[in-house]
């Protein structure tokens, strides 16, 4: 009886079980999230809710691998120094802002001036207000909130990477709806509507000071909040700037009294 003939042996590479692609993170948060989040986007969701609420220098990074469920040793492997991490949180919502940016573009042609002032500003409030009632927008909100309003060194960079492209396009955006005005008075403007709107955004006091009528960042109160802020805009700018105060300088010390 011939012996039998070895059977070839399969290619060593059938043998290998090849690993499935990576899982990629959801960077700029788009608005469907995976439904099990790795480790890695557990960790940028943790800190940015432990920031929001405390402030960076209330937390650890020990808060936030126990508030994300993960080894303290991942926190670092994957975002480095707690500051680099809380860069990569404005950085993973840079998207948003970019669509921010085209919006206000397309504003911006509208030609009637009282239509794009109010368009203008719609779309500077009515974004934020829609993100924090969001539950995937919320402690974002609160946290550029927070930062605005209480600038902190480590905020800085983002400030200057993101948020002050936005402001400077809001305000060329506005400038085009009052030519007469100066950029001064209309960055003024800005600024005080900005404050109206991290306000309305982080305040618990209404609730108690209407006896109960309001609800904190109400929604429905954005309204009142846009007529609020157009009012005083016109208020502003709509009259002719004041003249200039002259500078107070002290007389010389020796100098002859006549």
């Amino acid at each position: 009886m011939p012996p039998k003939k070895p059977q070839p042996k399969p290619e060593a590479a059938k043998l290998i079980p090849v690993a499935p692609p990576p899982r990629r993170i959801p960077v700029g948060r788009s608005a469907q999230r995976e439904p099990q989040p790795d480790r890695r986007t557990n960790i940028l969701l943790a800190a940015e809710k432990l920031f929001a609420l405390r402030g960076f220098h209330a937390v650890s990074i020990r808060d936030i691998a126990s508030e994300a469920s993960v080894p303290i040793a991942l926190v670092g492997y994957y975002y480095g120094a707690k500051h680099e991490l809380y860069h990569a949180i404005f950085e993973s919502w840079s998207p948003a802002i970019a669509a921010r940016l085209e919006a206000l573009r397309t504003v911006s042609s509208d030609p009637d001036p009282h239509s794009r002032l109010k368009r203008i500003l719609d779309a500077f409030v009515s974004p934020l207000v829609a993100l924090h009632q969001h539950p995937e927008g919320q402690y974002y909100a609160l946290m550029a909130a927070r930062d605005l309003a209480a600038p902190t060194p480590e905020a800085d960079r983002a400030h200057h990477e993101f948020f002050d492209p936005l402001a400077n396009a809001f305000i060329d955006a506005l400038m085009t709806t009052v030519p007469q005005a100066s950029r001064g008075r209309v960055a003024w403007c800005y600024q005080f509507m900005l404050g109206a709107l991290l306000h309305f955004l982080t305040d618990q006091r209404v609730e108690r000071l209407s006896n109960g009528e309001n609800r904190a960042s109400d929604p429905a109160a954005k309204e009142e909040l846009l007529a609020f802020i157009a009012g005083g805009f016109h208020a502003v700018l709509d009259k002719p700037s004041a003249q200039a105060p002259v500078p107070h300088r002290p007389a010389r010390r020796g100098a002859s009294r006549g």
